[in-house]
């Protein structure tokens, strides 16, 4: 696990000047946090390479950059191949031989064989670019998933790519808003891929990758993408090969020369991950995350279920004061706004966490992968609509439009009414055009939130709704906002997390899945719950998922809302937003007149970033500086 900084400059002549690669090198410095334990570097007349290196299998050969063939490839690279030994093993057959252990020297020998088709052979998470001198090309890959970040900026003198956007923005003082990407921000909660609130700055998107010339435009290809096969296979048949992939996939992710932890809160997912990782290591910690307000702790019922597995669980109780001390820092590492409240708490646990072990365990992607969210249902709950023509339609939802707010049923017509392409979006809708229209002061009408979901419904235009959803989810909610939090909460602390449940052969397993195998028995991810009966203890195998609920809501009513309240007043934001309405939102929260408390932390988040990136009130240098004082 690591971090990668670089260049690829489009001729020799505009090669770094003096000072540059010290630039560089300051560059790789600012994601100690990613690799504390090693560093290192790369030059030739075209491309530069910084690295920073997390050591968890102790592999002979493992330093990056490392080269192949007579130094003809160079890589970095930064995830875990899980599969590289039965790779190695393949490659050697085939009269390959390796000078290291290391699953970095596999992806180069594979790729030196198969070229971009060697990508398809990997199973894990990863980013990686490699150079090779003999043909002047740039490659580089990200894994299906998205787990793994990739950024980069393509302009007239070069390519500058890192594992983080922070490195790309070292030095420049003049950071503005991407009009465009803070307007469907303020619908998501996140900025939707290949976007970054730069508008130079860009991110290859998961299943891609990308070949580069000096001089040329890089060439992005797709090599993977979600596709779901619903299968007449049997129910049992079904839920062994749920039971057998996922065991394999746990085992697969234990791969490790360092303790191995895992999250836990009080549901199915992290429990499942917890109680296979057991069967293969029966000491593994456990680490929970709670809040002192009544309902939002959840390390009670994760300490109990910890209890019934028989291993070991840590807890850590966050107080609203630390929580608001270290969101500075939450954001710096975010690199762009994401409004997940569940961040916080995430970034608290992985803290407590890295005080015990190196590798955690988390239960990330089940939900999308096998049907978890509430919502999925909500295509039930409103199949009586259909019956009801186009036009009563259209007069029912301007009836419903008329109602009061706070009117119950509203909300429920509302939604019945609406087409499934306009109504869903991904997993959380913050604000609606009209409300966006008031709050933006460049808002722009040709901008929709609409654009970016369009061409998934088009793909996904013979399958079901619940179907649909999952699809839409797994390409903006899981890589925008899931992904983003997991993978940079966790780096901030120098610990590597592993998603058992986001591996290309449990997901082939999910893809076989209908409508009734997730959604039976009036719950949710059923064909997993019941592939988890005597593996899971029985209180959780159809408890409601709740995950890590932060207590937001209350707190900007009461304990936070002179912070909050202090944060809008004092923003430099003025030339973008509309404080007043932000006011008055957080009015209406505290006098109870509704429920804004997440619209409101979606512009408190990026108030924040706007705080830390673009007024530069925090210094990069030393939170960087804080950081690596707790992780060397």
């Amino acid at each position: 696990m690591c971090g990668f900084v670089g260049y690829m400059h489009n001729n020799e002549t505009t090669w770094m000047a003096e000072g540059e690669e010290e630039f560089l090198k300051r560059e790789s410095q600012l994601i100690t946090h990613r690799g504390p334990d090693d560093s290192g570097y790369y030059t030739d007349s075209l491309v530069h390479f910084g690295f920073r290196r997390l050591s968890i299998i102790d592999l002979e050969g493992g330093s990056q950059p490392l080269s192949y063939e007579d130094d003809r490839y160079q890589i970095v690279f930064n995830g875990e191949i899980y599969n590289y030994l039965e790779l190695r093993e393949q490659l050697e057959r085939s009269g390959i031989r390796f000078e290291t252990n290391s699953d970095t020297e596999v992806i180069l020998a594979n790729f030196h064989y198969k070229r971009e088709k060697a990508v398809n052979d990997l199973r894990g998470m990863f980013a990686f670019v490699i150079w090779d001198k003999a043909t002047e090309e740039l490659f580089a890959a990200r894994d299906p998933f998205g787990i793994k970040p990739f950024y980069y900026i393509d302009e007239a003198k070069g390519m500058f790519f890192a594992s983080e956007k922070k490195s790309l923005l070292l030095g420049n003082s003049n950071e503005t808003v991407d009009s465009e990407a803070l307007q469907h921000y303020m619908t998501y909660q996140f900025v939707p891929e290949p976007m970054t609130m730069s508008k130079k700055i860009k991110r290859l998107e998961p299943g891609n990758y990308f070949t580069k010339k000096p001089g040329a435009s890089p060439v992005i290809q797709s090599y993977w993408q979600p596709a779901f096969q619903p299968s007449n296979l049997s129910f049992d048949h079904k839920i062994d090969a749920i039971r057998r992939t996922l065991k394999d996939s746990v085992a697969m992710h234990m791969r490790s020369d360092v303790p191995i932890g895992a999250f836990l809160s009080s549901g199915i997912d992290s429990t499942a991950i917890a109680a296979l990782a057991r069967e293969i290591h029966p000491k593994i910690r456990t680490f929970s995350v709670g809040f002192e307000q009544d309902g939002f702790n959840e390390s009670d019922f994760a300490a109990q279920t910890a209890e019934k597995l028989g291993v070991d669980n840590h807890s850590k109780i966050i107080s609203p004061e630390e929580f608001i001390e270290e969101l500075p820092k939450i954001v710096w590492h975010m690199d762009d706004p994401v409004a997940d409240p569940a961040a916080v708490p995430l970034y608290f646990v992985a803290k407590e966490a890295a005080k015990h072990v190196k590798v955690v365990l988390s239960g990330e992607g089940a939900d999308e992968l096998f049907g978890g969210y509430n919502i999925y249902r909500e295509p039930l709950a409103l199949k009586w609509f259909s019956s009801i023509p186009k036009g009563g339609k259209m007069f029912l939802k301007r009836a419903a439009s008329m109602l009061p707010d706070d009117v119950k049923g509203k909300n429920y017509v509302l939604r019945g009414c609406t087409p499934l392409e306009e109504r869903y979006i991904g997993n959380a809708k913050m604000f609606e055009e009209n409300e966006k229209s008031g709050l933006l002061l460049s808002y722009d009408e040709n901008v929709n939130y609409t654009q970016i979901t369009r061409g998934l419904y088009e793909k996904m235009r013979d399958f079901d709704e619940m179907t649909k959803m999952q699809y839409v989810d797994l390409n903006t909610w899981l890589r925008g906002d899931i992904l983003v939090k997991a993978d940079r909460m966790t780096m901030a602390h120098s610990l590597e997390l592993r998603v058992p449940f986001l591996d290309n052969e449990v997901f082939k397993t999910a893809a076989n899945l209908n409508m009734a195998d997730k959604t039976s028995a009036g719950t949710t991810k059923y064909a997993l719950r019941k592939a988890m009966e005597g593996i899971v203890p029985e209180s959780v195998l159809f408890r409601k998922k709740l995950g890590f609920p932060v207590p937001i809501r209350h707190w900007l009513k009461d304990t936070l809302y002179d912070w909050a309240r202090r944060l809008i007043r004092e923003s430099g934001t003025g030339h973008v937003l509309n404080k007043d309405e932000v006011l008055k939102l957080l009015e209406y929260h505290r006098q109870g007149k509704g429920d804004y408390s997440r619209k409101i932390w979606t512009v408190l988040t990026f108030m924040m970033w706007h705080k830390v990136f673009v007024e530069q009130a925090y210094s990069f240098q030393k939170l960087n500086e804080e950081q690596i004082s707790r992780t060397v």
